[in-house]
């Protein structure tokens, strides 16, 4: 795993937007940052499992977080500015954002991409990235160390069989962490991207379904990189496209 050194302290009076909060890698980085100090924004499209990544947050005796119900399909821009307003007007600022939430899409081989599956994926992954990335720079860039973390994949960097539009979303994923990392490279925002490796998640399990998932890391396992990239031990760095494990 990424070898750092986390503190108990290490988010401290942080707030920070994790997307895809309700499951997976978002949830537990969501509940991570909250016991580190951090305030959460928990942003996913089922109000169910956000209540649950909450519910644990407040039990553990972390800062209480924020519910943000949206489905990165079909949400505009307007909604993201909205929300990245609401977010500055109700905490004051900020810090760092987790753009983790993305779908799978389907494993085809590339002549039987369905067009629709593709314009699905695209959307969430890429698009919806774009425009809530677009919304939320603004504020970050105010931010004393602002952050913003994409999630990549190893397919997000050389292409693999089969794994057709989520590959190619990845890809601009990491193009698009690029670009923002180049543009902003003299102010305060940093911007890298996370591939997180095989990971015990819902996710994998549906690309590998033969795979036993009991001798995969679990998310759990692999946030220490999650932490570092978010905290001000890496200010300074930008551009990345750093594996957790």
């Amino acid at each position: 795993m990424f070898d750092y050194q986390i503190t108990e302290n290490s988010l401290a009076n942080k707030v920070i937007l994790v997307t895809g909060a309700g499951d997976g890698i978002g949830k537990q980085a969501a509940i991570t940052y909250a016991s580190l100090g951090a305030t959460v924004i928990l942003l996913g499209r089922t109000v169910e499992k956000l209540e649950a990544t909450y519910d644990e947050i407040v039990k553990a005796g972390s800062p209480e977080p924020a519910i943000v119900p949206l489905d990165m399909k079909g949400a505009t821009k307007q909604n993201y500015v909205d929300m990245t307003s609401t977010i500055v007007n109700q905490f004051g600022k900020l810090d760092g954002a987790l753009l983790n939430a993305s779908i799978l899409g389907e494993l085809t081989p590339f002549t039987a991409i369905h067009e629709q599956t593709y314009d699905d994926v695209m959307q969430v992954n890429v698009k919806g990235q774009l425009l809530l990335a677009q919304a939320l720079v603004p504020a970050l860039v105010e931010a004393e160390n602002g952050s913003i973390i994409f999630t990549t994949s190893t397919v997000g960097s050389r292409g693999r069989a089969y794994w057709g539009p989520y590959s190619m979303s990845k890809f601009a994923t990491e193009g698009m962490m690029q670009l923002i990392a180049n543009e902003y490279d003299n102010t305060n925002l940093r911007s890298n991207a996370i591939n997180p490796g095989a990971t015990r998640t819902a996710m994998r399990a549906t690309a590998y379904p033969a795979e036993n998932e009991m001798e995969l890391p679990t998310a759990e396992e692999i946030m220490p990189l999650y932490v570092y990239l978010m905290s001000d031990d890496s200010k300074g760095v930008t551009g990345k496209v750093m594996k957790a494990q």
